[in-house]
């Protein structure tokens, strides 16, 4: 079966097409800059064995992008269908699926549901709701599947979900810990468990999804126990434009003396702060070599995010009672030799030590083993591949 998967963003989509009996990657690609008036819109398609097709085209919503993919798929030069029937489902990535949402085909009850969460999810929400009509238009005969962010996370237990607010406004709001990145923490955990060649339920991982937005997972006994972000992807280490977690009364202490508005307070909080807010540079790379230039401020930022990393480590590995392999996967995590030296520094009283050289010779968004000689814990660099687990996990629910 060939298995479509979206992945709407605010202003950008990306897709992959899955041909799942032989798990090829048929094409891939992205539209940027959609409904972004001070920018033109930006179409890339790879298909295998072929340059890259980049072209400039008015994307004025995500309706309109889709209708250029699904010409791409259908191109007698640039597809790799000649019909869109052959297409025998679509998944669609969700960030943030609430309490009823997990892996689900989607028809007028989900997307229902979907809007009555947006307010907790005003970034992505939007943008996957209109990817997700946009696609049924285009593609009416097929199912489409949703595949939440946060579906990994209901094996929380109570403990780690639950936040000390008043029972009444918990039960009212259904405030708990949700968690986010969860599709790639998933992956992440089972090819660590290949690599290692051991059962998934035998291991304790802590795995650490480093990029734009970061998270730290713990799975204990092949099932997530805890992780960093919460209510909404804000909480946990500091990112490139949020602020992780900070004392809420920081919030209310603004709103109070300098009158901002919760909306005003929601966009400092999620797209002003973190390594943006403290550097004026959101890009962690560009954050580092403003470090190696000796700018005060980006060393600064680069150390809070170590000193915050291991802070999380350590409080995931206790909560556990123990570490089997310490797994680092995304942008940052994958490809960053110095940040990863960084974080594992100091830590060897935990059992963390890795191998400089393994580290730094490592070839970048490859899987491999960085564990220093005298280390109790692996220490691994597992890619991740969010799109195949969405296609697969599509796949499973359409053929039951």
């Amino acid at each position: 079966m060939k298995i479509l998967v979206i992945n709407a963003g605010s202003s950008s989509l990306k897709y992959q097409l899955f041909d799942m009996d032989t798990g090829d990657v048929l094409c891939r690609g992205g539209c940027e800059n959609i409904n972004v008036a001070s920018s033109k819109g930006l179409v890339t398609h790879r298909k295998p064995g072929m340059d890259k097709y980049v072209f400039e085209a008015d994307l004025p919503n995500h309706s309109v992008a889709l209708s250029i993919v699904m010409k791409l798929l259908t191109d007698p030069t640039w597809g790799v269908v000649a019909d869109l029937s052959e297409i025998g489902a679509v998944g669609h990535r969700i960030v943030h699926g609430g309490e009823k949402l997990t892996v689900n085909v989607v028809g007028l009850a989900e997307l229902d549901y979907l809007h009555e969460i947006t307010p907790i999810n005003p970034l992505h929400a939007p943008a996957a709701i209109a990817a997700i009509v946009a696609c049924h238009e285009l593609l009416p005969n097929v199912k489409h599947v949703v595949v939440a962010d946060s579906a990994f996370y209901r094996t929380l237990p109570p403990e780690s979900y639950s936040y000390a607010l008043p029972y009444e406004i918990v039960e009212k709001h259904h405030i708990r810990r949700y968690g986010f990145h969860g599709t790639s923490h998933r992956y992440v955990s089972g090819k660590t468990a290949e690599y290692l060649g051991r059962d998934l339920k035998d291991l304790k991982l802590v795995t650490c999804h480093l990029g734009s937005g970061s998270s730290f997972s713990a799975i204990r006994d092949g099932i997530c126990v805890d992780t960093t972000m919460g209510f909404t992807p804000q909480e946990g280490i500091m990112m490139g434009t949020r602020t992780g977690s900070i004392d809420p009364t920081i919030v209310t202490y603004l709103m109070r003396v300098d009158g901002y508005t919760p909306e005003e307070m929601d966009t400092i909080l999620t797209k002003k702060s973190g390594f943006l807010g403290m550097t004026g540079m959101a890009d962690c790379r560009k954050v580092m070599e403003g470090e190696a230039q000796g700018d005060a401020r980006c060393a600064l930022a680069m150390k809070v995010f170590y000193h915050q990393a291991k802070k999380i480590i350590g409080s995931l590995i206790a909560e556990m009672n123990g570490c089997d392999a310490l797994v680092f996967t995304a942008g940052i995590g994958e490809n960053d030799p110095v940040v990863r030296a960084n974080i594992c520094r100091d830590l060897d009283y935990l059992g963390i030590e890795i191998d400089e050289a393994a580290n730094a010779s490592l070839k970048r968004g490859t899987a491999g083993d960085i564990t220093g000689k005298n280390s109790r814990v692996k220490v691994l660099v597992i890619p991740t591949d969010e799109e195949y687990m969405i296609a697969k996990e599509t796949l499973d629910i359409v053929t039951k």
